[in-house]
């Protein structure tokens, strides 16, 4: 385990109790995997967290040794911060350990803003890789040579496993522990009362990727005011002061996405807050999303939120009820 000057102190400790909880679990399966042997290496003796805590560590070259190392995220919120950070002389000798490692064919994790050291330090070059979902746009325009995957939790391609947004250190840890023993993970899980998060779509907010480009924020502004109307890709780039073929260029180089899958992402969004803040039947919110029918708006909510209508109102996850029939 790398600590780091910054560090994201809640990624640094979830993994490491994870991986704690796993050693102190595995006796309780007939046939346990091997226990966890972790070291917590850095490049002085004490480093500082993001939250001013100190934790000391052994010295980093022990990481030469490693079967896997794990490079938790930088407590960086601000992007732009965040890439002037992961680019600067300070985390250099983070983008060498982990680019010597990979050399010597150590496997390597990380997770929201760790992945950006892991991809700047070309660690991540031909492979597929997730990041924080509000990052995401960000990482698809400074590292052209990574394929961001933001359908899965946890990605792993070629011996580098990366995870989501910063909790995702957890789903991280448990994908560690998995790979030895999945009946391991599923105790540990149930033990700290863990839910499977497949993937970060019902945590994303569309509105939000948009600002990071001046089209795309056009283009949501556009949509969202006429969101219960049919959806015209040339009235939007009309309205939006570009050709078509550039809209869509666009909003796919930003978002990883077509125009038609971020209005669907948008309507989403206003589905889920209208079933929880209102009374209103889904037949009712399906027209002013955009649905003629509540059955499209049904099936979509559940491809898109792993969740049902009554669940989303409030209900137990996944619990039928009578907008579910």
């Amino acid at each position: 385990m790398l600590a780091y000057d910054g560090v994201f102190d809640s990624g640094l400790s979830a993994i490491l109790d994870v991986l704690q909880g796993a050693n102190a679990m595995r006796g309780q399966l007939p046939q346990p995997p091997p226990a966890w042997e972790v070291v917590t290496v850095g490049f002085r003796r004490r480093i500082r967290t993001g939250a001013g805590h100190l934790v000391s560590c052994d010295p980093a070259d022990r990481a030469e040794q490693a079967d896997l190392l794990l490079v938790p995220a930088l407590a960086e919120r601000e992007p732009e911060s965040l890439l002037a950070h992961v680019s600067s002389p300070a985390a250099g000798k983070v983008r060498r350990l982990a680019a010597d490692a990979r050399q010597r064919g150590i496997r390597i994790a990380s997770a929201c803003t760790g992945t950006f050291l892991l991809a700047e330090s070309g660690v991540l070059d031909g492979r597929r890789a997730t990041t924080s979902w509000w990052l995401a746009p960000y990482f698809r325009a400074r590292y052209p040579k990574v394929t961001l995957d933001q359908t899965r939790m946890v990605i792993t391609s070629d011996g580098v496993m990366t995870a989501g947004a910063a909790f995702g250190h957890v789903d991280l840890a448990l994908a560690v522990v998995r790979a030895s023993s999945p009946h391991l993970a599923d105790l540990i899980a149930r033990y700290l009362v863990i839910d499977e998060r497949p993937s970060q779509s019902a945590y994303t907010i569309a509105g939000a990727l948009a600002q990071s480009d001046p089209t795309v924020a056009a283009f949501e502004r556009w949509v969202r005011a006429r969101l219960e109307q049919p959806f015209s890709v040339t009235e939007a780039a009309r309205a939006a002061g570009v050709s078509e073929r550039t809209l869509q260029r666009t909003v796919r180089r930003v978002l990883g996405v077509s125009p038609v899958q971020f209005v669907q992402d948008l309507r989403v969004e206003q589905a889920r807050h209208l079933l929880r803040t209102t009374d209103l039947p889904l037949e009712a919110i399906a027209r002013r999303v955009g649905y003629e029918h509540a059955n499209t708006l049904r099936v979509l909510l559940r491809r898109r939120t792993a969740s049902t209508v009554s669940a989303l109102r409030g209900g137990e996850r996944g619990q039928g009820g009578p907008d579910d029939a």
